[in-house]
């Protein structure tokens, strides 16, 4: 597979993935065997429960070789590495390129969101973004992927037939014609040729 849909006149500098129900073995098939030296820095919302720690990070270190952590305010991203948002807080990019940390009202009944992930990612990178929606019980990162599409960035969504929980996806699929809709292998696939 290569990337067909709309002609690229841009690469891409970072990946926005989001995921909910299901989305812990999403993520896994999605991350394994990216490479070390893997370009794009990787922003992951996975929808989690307030007021408990989580071991996301620790988890997905050893299901790859990129660098994992969850992300911390005023932080600068690092190539190749792999950010997880914290439990309780949504996870934003600013225009210059590091994390903020914010405990603003839930989206979606969720906090972390995906849309705000997503919107802030788009307005940072603009077209040379791209978004990935996977499995999940709600509506959220579908209007958040859909922003990443008006400002020029890719835009993928898992197989609705292939995910967990295909509210998610649906969601997305309802608001607007992504660039890929794809199995999570070939979406693996496609994050390998970003690099």
């Amino acid at each position: 597979m290569s990337i067909q849909g709309r002609a690229r006149s841009m690469p891409i500098d970072a990946v926005v993935v989001g995921a909910s129900a299901g989305g812990l073995h999403a993520l896994s098939e999605l991350l394994r065997d990216l490479p070390s030296g893997y370009r794009l820095p990787v922003l992951v919302v996975q929808h989690i429960p307030e007021g408990r720690p989580t071991q996301l990070a620790q988890i997905f270190q050893s299901k790859t070789r990129l660098q994992v952590k969850e992300a911390d305010d005023k932080e600068a991203l690092v190539p190749g590495a792999l950010y997880f948002a914290a439990p309780g807080y949504h996870l934003l990019v600013e225009r210059d390129f590091s994390l903020a940390l914010s405990q603003e009202e839930p989206v979606c009944f969720s906090r972390p969101s995906i849309d705000v992930l997503f919107e802030s990612a788009a307005d940072a990178w603009g077209e040379r973004l791209a978004g990935v929606l996977l499995t999940g019980a709600s509506e959220d990162g579908a209007r958040g992927l859909e922003c990443i599409r008006r400002v020029g960035g890719l835009t993928i969504v898992q197989r609705p037939e292939e995910a967990e929980v295909d509210i998610m996806p649906r969601a997305a699929l309802k608001r607007f014609e992504p660039d890929h809709i794809l199995s999570l292998r070939d979406i693996h696939r496609l994050l390998r040729e970003l690099e």
